[in-house]
């Protein structure tokens, strides 16, 4: 029996990708408030204000624009998030320079948000699988997959278009495929059921 590796819908993955679009308007949100509070600082500059209102802009119009963001334009998505990270932690830093601790924190804190975002969003760059190997079964999972040996699953459940796997600890997982199986794919998920699990 060789490894079989599954290409797989993981639903944490599917919402993450659909909360994409909310939380680049959430973040231009967030810019543009920050410039509009500069607007009347008597020491504000004028490029650093036209700067935060452009990145601003354009992160709205990148969220209107595209619908499905982190699935059809994921690099570009990417390269958003990581402005975004940059600017909370610039806030944060500079506002922690100035002694506001509590606005500077606060920032920080969102950066660091984004930055675990960045990542996440970086996985999704791949396929996600489900795959058996002879040692156990890999799992996708957030922010990193989850491997189980053989000793803690429980039942394999697999079907033409989905598989569920049921682990110790009454933890189950069920993904739809993203192709129907073949006839000798599972097959051999049945072999290894059978000789690993002692499952008919």
């Amino acid at each position: 029996m060789n490894s079989l590796a599954l290409p797989v819908v993981h639903p944490a993955f599917q919402k993450l990708k659909r909360a994409g679009r909310s939380l680049h308007f959430a973040a231009g949100g967030l810019i543009l408030v920050h410039a509009l509070s500069h607007l009347n600082q008597p020491h504000s500059s004028p490029i650093y204000l036209g700067c935060l209102l452009f990145m601003a802009v354009d992160i709205f119009i990148l969220a209107i624009a595209g619908k499905n963001i982190t699935a059809d334009l994921p690099l570009v998505n990417l390269f958003f998030r990581l402005v975004e990270i940059i600017f909370f932690l610039g806030i944060g830093i500079t506002s922690c320079l100035s002694g506001e601790w509590l606005i500077g924190a606060g920032h920080i804190v969102m950066s660091l948000a984004y930055a675990y975002l960045f990542w996440c969003e970086k996985k999704m760059l791949n396929t996600e699988y489900v795959a058996l190997h002879h040692t156990g079964i890999t799992i996708p999972a957030l922010p990193e997959s989850r491997f189980f040996i053989w000793s803690n699953i429980d039942r394999i459940d697999a079907q033409y278009d989905r598989i569920t796997i049921a682990a110790s600890g009454d933890r189950s997982y069920r993904f739809d495929l993203r192709q129907n199986l073949q006839f000798e794919e599972l097959d051999q998920i049945h072999e290894f059921c059978r000789h690993y699990l002692k499952q008919a």
